[in-house]
């Protein structure tokens, strides 16, 4: 798809599954692609994803295990946060937030169908063994593990660094609109131009949360992903928490 002359970023396109690099006399940046897809240029939003061999194997890992519909939605939340962090005038690494946009839901792919983590818990950990790999320091690699764990946990992400304010409320964006009129309509145009969300993307990411999730349903008590195994399931109850101190030992006895 060919975007607009009034959109700006530099380009940027990931080698991944077959698609070569741009080159840099053709692109200062490049942003992964769906396979099998040509490059999805920007040319001015003002953003740039790293064009790093850091970058290019995150995005490899990510677009050989998640289908397109996790994919694009974690290729926009990136462009989000970067979006956001540009407004805001905040310092961060783009290395570290496209890693930890990449990974952010890779606790929802098919390797974690026997996992009793929370799904963000088992997204950190793969985040940091992947940095680990690449001689990220611990640092670093604690700051991705934060921002991916804590980023469906309303009220504390955006008290952190940068990376973790960001990543939490570019998924916000992404699933539910908030903050949306906080991005210009060519802002928006240009991110789901390149990434497009789809009118099914809402039904079909609650049944991607409901197929990880509905083996491992404690995880979600006391977090909004209840509400998901609400929605789907009948019979999944809430926990009450109100009921678990007026029903405790310290009340009824032992």
């Amino acid at each position: 798809m060919q975007l607009r002359n009034t959109l700006t970023c530099a380009a940027f396109a990931i080698m991944v599954v077959g698609i070569p690099l741009v080159p840099r006399s053709q692109a200062e940046n490049a942003m992964p692609t769906v396979a099998g897809a040509p490059p999805k240029l920007f040319e001015s939003l003002g953003i740039s994803v790293p064009d790093t061999k850091l970058a290019r194997d995150a995005a490899q890992v990510i677009r050989n295990s998640e289908g397109d519909l996790l994919f694009q939605h974690s290729m926009r939340v990136y462009c989000w946060a970067a979006l956001a962090g540009k407004r805001k005038g905040l310092m961060f690494d783009p290395e570290l937030l496209f890693v930890a946009a990449m990974f952010h839901d890779y606790g929802l792919t098919a390797g974690y169908g026997e996992s009793h983590l929370r799904y963000e818990v088992d997204g950190a950990n793969a985040a940091r063994a992947f940095l680990e790999s690449k001689g990220i320091s611990e640092a670093s690699r604690q700051k991705v593990w934060l921002a991916i764990a804590l980023h469906t946990t309303n009220g504390i992400s955006p008290h952190l660094y940068p990376i973790a304010a960001l990543l939490a409320e570019a998924a916000n964006m992404d699933l539910v609109g908030a903050g949306f009129n906080d991005f210009s309509a060519a802002q928006r145009s240009a991110v789901e131009g390149a990434y497009p969300r789809p009118p099914e993307f809402a039904e079909g990411f609650l049944q991607a949360l409901y197929e990880s999730l509905k083996h491992r349903p404690e995880t979600t008590q006391g977090t909004g992903l209840a509400d998901v195994l609400a929605y789907k399931d009948p019979n999944f109850r809430r926990r009450d928490f109100s009921s678990l101190m007026r029903t405790s030992p310290w009340v009824a006895g032992p």
